[in-house]
């Protein structure tokens, strides 16, 4: 489903000023409601600053206002209190508050304030996923706006509600935004204009009405001008034309919106412009400039932190046309990419579940007080039904609070499911010590180790290997084989650092000491070498070509720690980690390859064959061996 840039809710409250109104019937001095408009004043100054203070003076003035009946100076404090809580998120304590507000407003009988504060709490129930009550409380707003003829908060009212009806993809958004567009022309903001002509467009061409859909963004592109971003609107006009297969056209509408959008800085635009170029040619069959393009927008998208989803619907197309093209390395680049983002997206979209189950259970509970306070009153004026009422009452609360604790026991027990995933999920990609550290610190201090032995396998041909399967078939085997080595460190209580492509690494004697590591690395590689040689007489069974492995150990200092802020991963640094590498590079397929520095630790244990000197790239001649097999014990003879 398309969504609009510009489609978004006008709902960021607007603070009042006191209107000093006086209530008839009640004698108030222009001097008291001063005095209480200077506290509301001072109390608003302080929103975003000095929380503490904001609802000092607040009370201040709430006390000072109940006491001559001042109702617009209550609704004003209320309301002040109520962002402080809007601003730390705290939604519950803001409804209550901005509740006060509205009930002292209405007393009051200030029609213009009610309507603000009634799209103040729509505002809190959409931020909540609560549609149906944002909808209900804009709708009052907006009758309210339409008795007093106030066109701007009719304006906001409108198109609060579009965006509710929007979001939930309902077709009565276009009647919303045709509704507000005589209003905005006769304010004559272009800006709004502009936004509104392009939203109806969009709700058109999702409506499958190409002709209005091309009359309202062409009313959006001419209305912006030079002065006003136009890339939407422009982008707009090539969905339809690539709709209609009219190549050419469709092409120089994206391509205007792109320069509009490089010009104006909008990059979520930019990148969408892109993508609508690369969809352009590859449904010519133009599958190189297709990519070109779709690199080009991942560039933009990558930079930006708020694309998540555009992002991950490019890595997804990424995959799909470099398949297309036969690069089926590239595709399963992109295919991971997407793969991990997506996940991170679910994991976004389950904590934003979690928050929403538990605002509805905090909700209930706080309705269910309301609920047993009205009824506690009204059983006080009506005590000759008491025993009847109050039995009733009394059971109904029983099961209110019953059903409420059962429902926040779900939640807590979600919680924690989700707490213990995500510290599975760390000790997944962390040593359990560097994880511990992390959450007891905060961060993680790299360390020196004097000696540790660290391994390195390589596939092959790989990359040959590579374009001959589908991106599917190639993750599954690779990861058949990297589940096997995986299991194999664990035995031997070594540690996997990374895997890069087709290469496997792991070290032995970090974070944690392990006596005798260079002796369990070289076992971990021969029982990785002696899986491949099954694993391969079982895939030429099967018609399959097999898969040739070249392993090189060395031992020696490293660094190692924590590197990345959003991604974190244990790695290892130093010249250790180049030799190792090199001494994989310098193997033979099917043999294990070591250097000087751990054939002298482990000679008096396993058979060696001496290579001699061999050159490794960057280093220079070195002595090598190749291990055979483990000596017999003669004492187990």
């Amino acid at each position: 489903m398309r969504q609009s840039k510009y489609l978004i809710s006008f709902l960021v409250p607007v603070m009042l000023t006191a209107y000093g109104l006086v209530i008839p019937g009640v004698a108030v001095s222009q001097q008291d409601t001063a005095s209480i408009n200077r506290l509301i004043d001072k109390s608003k100054s302080l929103i975003g600053s000095d929380s503490a203070g904001t609802i000092r003076w607040a009370f201040e003035a709430i006390e000072k206002s109940k006491k001559i009946n001042y109702f617009t100076g209550i609704g004003l404090a209320y309301k002040n209190i109520g962002m402080v809580y809007y601003r730390k998120a705290l939604f519950l304590e803001t409804l209550d508050n901005w509740t006060k507000s509205l009930e002292a407003f209405e007393k009051g009988g200030d029609k213009g304030a009610q309507a603000n504060i009634l799209s103040n709490l729509g505002a809190v129930y959409m931020n909540q996923g609560a549609d149906a009550q944002a909808l209900d409380y804009n709708l009052r707003s907006l009758k309210i706006a339409e008795e007093i003829k106030d066109t701007l908060r009719m304006i906001n009212a409108l198109s609060n509600v579009a965006s509710t009806y929007y979001n939930r993809r309902d077709p009565l958004a276009l009647q919303y935004l045709l509704k507000v567009l005589p209003m905005i022309e006769r304010q004559g903001d272009t800006y709004q204009y502009v936004v509104v002509t392009g939203n109806i467009g969009e709700v058109y061409f999702d409506l499958k009405d190409d002709a209005k859909a091309f009359e309202f963004f062409n009313k959006s592109l001419k209305a912006a001008g030079n002065e006003t971003p136009s890339s939407f609107a422009l982008n707009g006009l090539g969905k339809i034309q690539l709709k209609a297969k009219n190549y050419p056209l469709a092409l120089e509408y994206h391509t205007r919106a792109r320069d509009n959008a490089l010009s104006f800085g909008d990059n979520l635009e930019l990148s969408r412009s892109y993508r609508n170029m690369a969809n352009c040619y590859s449904e010519q069959g133009n599958l190189s400039m297709a990519i070109r393009y779709l690199n080009e927008g991942r560039t933009v998208a990558e930079k930006m932190d708020d694309v998540k989803p555009e992002l991950s619907d490019l890595y997804q197309s990424m995959a799909d046309m470099y398949a297309a093209n036969g690069d089926f390395r590239n595709a399963f680049t992109y295919e991971t990419q997407y793969s991990a983002l997506k996940d991170s997206l679910y994991s976004i979209e389950t904590k934003k579940q979690l928050n929403q189950l538990q605002f509805d259970f905090e909700l209930s509970k706080k309705e269910a007080e309301l609920s047993l306070n009205t009824e506690r009153l009204r059983r006080e004026k009506q005590a000759r039904n008491g025993i009847t009422v109050t039995l009733l009452i009394l059971l109904i609360g029983a099961i209110i609070i019953y059903r409420s604790y059962l429902q926040k026991a779900r939640i807590n027990k979600i919680l924690d499911k989700q707490k213990e995933e995500i510290e599975a999920l760390l000790l997944n990609i962390l040593p359990k010590e560097v994880a511990d550290e992390l959450r007891s610190e905060g961060k993680s201090q790299p360390r020196h180790f004097d000696e540790v032995s660290v391994l390195f396998t390589d596939f092959i041909g790989f990359t040959h290997i590579a374009d001959k399967l589908n991106p599917n078939s190639l993750v599954e085997e690779l990861n058949e084989c990297f589940i096997a080595f995986d299991t194999i460190v664990a035995k031997y209580g070594l540690e996997k650092i990374k895997t890069i492509g087709d290469s496997y690494m792991c070290a032995g004697n970090l974070p944690s000491a392990i006596p005798d590591h260079s002796y369990k690395i070289i076992k971990a590689a021969l029982e990785m070498k002696e899986f491949i040689k099954v694993w391969n007489e079982k895939r030429k069974t099967e018609g399959k070509n097999p898969w040739e492995v070249r392993m090189g150990i060395h031992t020696g200092p490293v660094v190692a720690g924590v590197v990345g802020k959003k991604k974190y991963a244990y790695d290892i640094w130093g010249s250790t980690v180049n030799i190792a590498s090199r001494m994989e590079s310098a193997c033979l397929p099917g043999k294990l390859n070591i250097s000087e520095s751990t054939f002298e630790k482990i000679k008096d244990r396993f058979e060696c064959v001496h290579r001699g000197k061999v050159n490794a790239k960057n280093v220079g001649d070195m002595d090598m061996y190749f291990v055979e097999s483990e000596k017999i014990d003669p004492r187990n003879n």
